[in-house]
């Protein structure tokens, strides 16, 4: 290789490894999103990572990446759903702020309610609406990583927001219908 080949080649890699890098946290929010289990969506990055080290040279166009790499984190999604088709869910999740235990305790019942209601959703509408939601991608981009028409991702989409909106206003209703009134002196 002559030296200038060597340099282009050595600033590429450096590049992708740089992406790949800064990519990993919004891989680990969405392998999160689809398994509500941290082990295993750090399991899911970690060889989403390993995979796409193994096939940087595939990648044609740098402006792709993210839909590229959401790709590969789907594909290994898939495979892990085949080789094991039942599995547990567990929740792992830590509120650590300066905020009051009441604020901490009602944004918590909040981020419980809304995970309980993206699981129970059929999987192909948790994809979607984790990947426009939760990382921003087009519609377009969300067909390109799922492999699937764009059609599909706006009724999955819809359906998923439906059934979401069903779902935590059942939740809120049961809610307010559960409450004790307090009874006044007047009626004492």
């Amino acid at each position: 290789m002559k030296p200038m080949h060597i340099l282009d080649y050595l600033c590429r890699h450096r590049e992708f490894d740089q992406k790949l890098a800064q990519s990993r946290e919004r891989l680990y929010r969405l392998a999160y999103s689809w398994c509500h289990q941290a082990a295993l969506a750090d399991d899911l990055v970690q060889d989403t990572c390993a995979k796409a080290l193994k096939q940087r040279g595939k990648l044609r166009d740098e402006k792709v990446f993210d839909s590229w790499l959401f790709r590969i984190l789907a594909n290994t999604w898939y495979d892990h759903l085949r080789l094991k088709k039942d599995f547990v869910e567990f929740e792992d999740v830590y509120l650590e702020d300066g905020l009051t235990p009441e604020i901490s305790n009602s944004r918590f019942e909040t981020i419980t309610e809304v995970r309980a209601a993206v699981a129970l959703l059929p999987i192909g509408q948790r994809q979607v609406l984790s990947l426009i939601e939760l990382e921003q991608f087009s519609y377009v981009e969300v067909a390109e990583v799922l492999e699937i028409p764009i059609g599909t991702v706006m009724s999955r989409l819809s359906r998923a927001r439906r059934q979401l909106k069903q779902v935590l206003l059942g939740a809120e209703n049961e809610k307010a219908t559960n409450v004790t009134p307090i009874r006044s002196l007047e009626n004492v």
